[in-house]
Order: structure tokens, then C-alpha cells, then sequence
């Protein structure tokens, strides 16, 4: 492997709905889409594939394995506390409560299909 990004790849029920989730609220920026099949949003080395119900990146594998919100795209953020404000102010809900250990602390957020977003703030 050459190329230094990550892929994930979301199956969402709404391309544009994530589309606008990730840009509006991560700052993603959307570098193709042909919603309502697909959509590539990016930040820095991270590319989500965001893949809706007309595309072939949507198909259930054989055996049912994946769903919504068994894995999730981790986000290192400065301040915890100031993105749980900005993000509860823009209208969002969070899917747990803070949670800390000796690594630092997290939230999750649910993308518009569930797809977990955990924020996350490193311990000192």
C-alpha cells in the first residue's frame, strides 16, 4: 500500500444528509458526489465513503456482518468540553455520556444513519 490516507467506508441511509453532517459539523470537505448512490468527504488523511441505499458499496456481505455503529471514526479534538457545547448548540445529541480513563476522555455521536462518531480529547 502506497497511498498514506485512511478509507472508511458508511453505509448511510442519506448521502446528503451525511454529507452535510460531516462538512457542517467536522469540516469534512466534499471532494465528489453523485448522491443519492455515493459520496467522498475528506480531512486531512481520513476519506469517508459515504455509501447510500442505490450503491453497491451498500450491500449486506454474505454472512450479515458490519451494521451501523459497530465501529466508528475517531476524532482527536483539543477541547472536549468546547465541542460537546458547539455541537449541542447546533442541535446535536450525543449517543453516551463523557467518558474518561487514563488515555484521555471521549463522547459519541451518532452521524444521521447512526454511525458512530467518537470525539476525543487526549490525557495530558
Amino acid at each position: 500500500m502506497t497511498e498514506q490516507q485512511a478509507n472508511v467506508r458508511y453505509v448511510v441511509d442519506d448521502v446528503q444528509a451525511a454529507v452535510d453532517f460531516y462538512t457542517t459539523h467536522f469540516g469534512f470537505d466534499l471532494n465528489m458526489s453523485a448522491a443519492p448512490a455515493f459520496a467522498d468527504v475528506r480531512s486531512g488523511p481520513l476519506r469517508l465513503l459515504l455509501s447510500g441505499p442505490p450503491s453497491s458499496g451498500a450491500r449486506s456481505t454474505p454472512d450479515d456482518h458490519g451494521g451501523a455503529g459497530r465501529n466508528r471514526v475517531l476524532l482527536v479534538v483539543d477541547d472536549l468540553d468546547a465541542e460537546i457545547a458547539r455541537l449541542s448548540a447546533a442541535g446535536l445529541a450525543f449517543s453516551s455520556e463523557v467518558v474518561s480513563g487514563p488515555g484521555g476522555r471521549q463522547i459519541l455521536v451518532a452521524d444521521p444513519a447512526d454511525n458512530l462518531v467518537e470525539l476525543f480529547e487526549p490525557a495530558d
